[in-house]
């Protein structure tokens, strides 16, 4: 790591360290910037409530032509215009000003992060989980007096593709701010009384990839705000993103596609409620446990850019949620079997995360805590303490697996997906109605859909894995092979 020095008890930034290129380098960079908002509006279009999961050309690709898959999907006479209107745009940037001024006015704890390369240590302010309970409770009211038709809940189901490209600008954005402002960073051996950074691996010298990865490690903003205490009025970006909008709209997304099925069909199943529980139980947890966040490769190691302003906005609240809007428009039903079997990996996993996850917690804030007192460790050279044994002493990243663990819930309770809508006329009204139904041919053809999170979960805690490995190894060198000759599994105690 770069020195820690100071003069005249201001700190000095010191000289950035500076790593090589990460997910394949610029090439990857422009892949994932581009590529996956094309694929978010894939999943979108390709499975939805107009012709099946999958869209039922897809299951004929010799007979399959574009204008009968654009009528297939629902895809708009206007064409890609459609996919943006001003008045979706500025209802999702309302959501992102609630969020701000609800972290300014309510409470919250603060808690100072990890030490930085200048010496100096940033503080933070926690209130996210009240900030969710608050929201949570309004919509709430709102479901109460009005129902399934609560305003909130068509809104968003009635404008998804229109959500998506408005977050996109969001993300977009705020990556291009932070990005612009890192060039205002002290140069070394300038004052630096903010604690400003460049992140390790964002000063590349390549425009899109620095863009990307994020240059400057925690980008900060003050707002011009009286009356207001200093850390009510500071921002960190990447903390306040990476909990606020994108997970509580993870969990509001869900809750839209559970009032859509009691819309369509005048019940709610036991799939779509085991599957949102669970996931809100995830991120409720998550944003009641928010100091942990600072003892994490993300905000001690990453810099903020599109990677994350994209995954924290993006991502997680509209490809996250998919599971639940498939079992909107495909009623299926679990039954006591079925529950069980969902429940069993989720209860290991989270035993497993959260165990682990307050224990690194515990120990790096306080070890001689009485709960992790006893817990053996090695001293490396830089000072740092690697706990060997108690959860870290099974697999050096046995946090990953428990929240992969974790995310079986979300897929499982879709079964074996994939359905057809059929117009079908209804008996009692003589109205023509559609249906969806799962026939033989459509049968296991959605899982692409429906299971895709669990693959690109564990695909993506098996890079971020590798990640973390290098940058040990980097960081302590003999000691990093001192401590894996200790510990020798990665992920999987005995197998991995």
């Amino acid at each position: 790591m770069a020195s820690k020095h100071t003069k005249n008890g201001v700190p000095i930034q010191p000289v950035p360290e500076k790593r090589g290129y990460e997910f394949f380098g610029p090439y990857g960079a422009f892949a994932i910037t581009f590529g996956l908002p094309v694929l978010l509006f894939g999943f979108t279009f390709l499975c939805n409530d107009v012709s099946g999961c999958p869209a039922p050309s897809l299951l004929h690709p010799s007979t399959l032509t574009l204008d009968k898959l654009k009528e297939e999907v629902g895809w708009p006479e206007e064409g890609i215009s459609a996919l943006y209107s001003t008045e979706v745009f500025l209802w999702v940037l309302s959501y992102y000003v609630l969020q701000l001024v609800l972290y300014v006015v309510l409470p919250g704890q603060v808690v100072e992060g990890t030490e930085l390369a200048c010496g100096g240590r940033l503080k933070y302010k926690f209130n996210a989980f009240p900030t969710a309970i608050l929201i949570l409770s309004g919509l709430a009211a709102g479901t109460y007096t009005y129902g399934a038709d609560f305003v909130v809940w068509t809104f968003l189901w009635d404008n998804y593709p229109q959500i998506i490209t408005a977050n996109l600008i969001i993300c977009t954005t705020i990556a291009l701010s932070v990005y612009v402002h890192s060039f205002s960073v002290p140069a070394p051996g300038q004052p630096n009384p903010e604690l400003r950074q460049l992140a390790p691996g964002g000063h590349s010298g390549n425009v899109l990839y620095d863009f990307f990865i994020g240059r400057e490690l925690n980008p900060r903003v003050r707002l011009p705000i009286p009356f207001v205490d200093e850390a009510s009025r500071t921002i960190d970006i990447k903390v306040w993103n990476e909990m606020r909008p994108g997970l509580l709209g993870w969990i509001i997304m869900n809750l839209s596609n559970i009032a859509r099925q009691y819309r369509t069909y005048g019940y709610v199943t036991d799939s779509i409620v085991l599957s949102t529980a669970l996931q809100a139980f995830y991120v409720l947890d998550g944003l009641y446990m928010e100091p942990a966040l600072l003892t994490t490769m993300d905000v001690i190691m990453d810099g903020f850019g599109y990677m994350l302003s994209f995954g924290d906005l993006v991502w997680v609240p509209l490809i996250y949620n998919f599971q639940t809007r498939y079992l909107a428009v495909f009623p299926y039903e679990l039954g006591l079997q079925g529950i069980l079997l969902v429940l069993a990996p989720t209860a290991v996993g989270y035993m497993i995360f959260r165990g682990a996850n307050n224990q690194k917690n515990r120990f790096r804030r306080d070890p001689n805590d009485p709960r992790v007192k006893d817990i053996k460790y090695i001293e490396t050279a830089t000072g740092s303490k690697l706990m060997t044994s108690g959860w870290w002493g099974l697999a050096r990243h046995i946090n990953y697996l428990g929240d992969w663990l974790m995310s079986w819930s979300y897929s499982l309770p879709t079964g074996i997906s994939g359905y057809v809508i059929l117009n079908t006329v209804n008996p009692s009204t003589g109205e023509l109605q559609k249906q969806a139904v799962q026939t033989p041919e459509s049968r296991g053809y959605a899982i692409i859909f429906t299971y895709f999170f669990l693959i690109y979960f564990g695909v993506l805690l098996l890079h971020r894995e590798r990640r973390d490995e290098e940058k040990c190894k980097r960081k302590y060198g003999k000691d990093w092979d001192r401590y894996t000759s200790l510990v020798r599994s990665r992920i999987i105690p005995g197998i991995y």
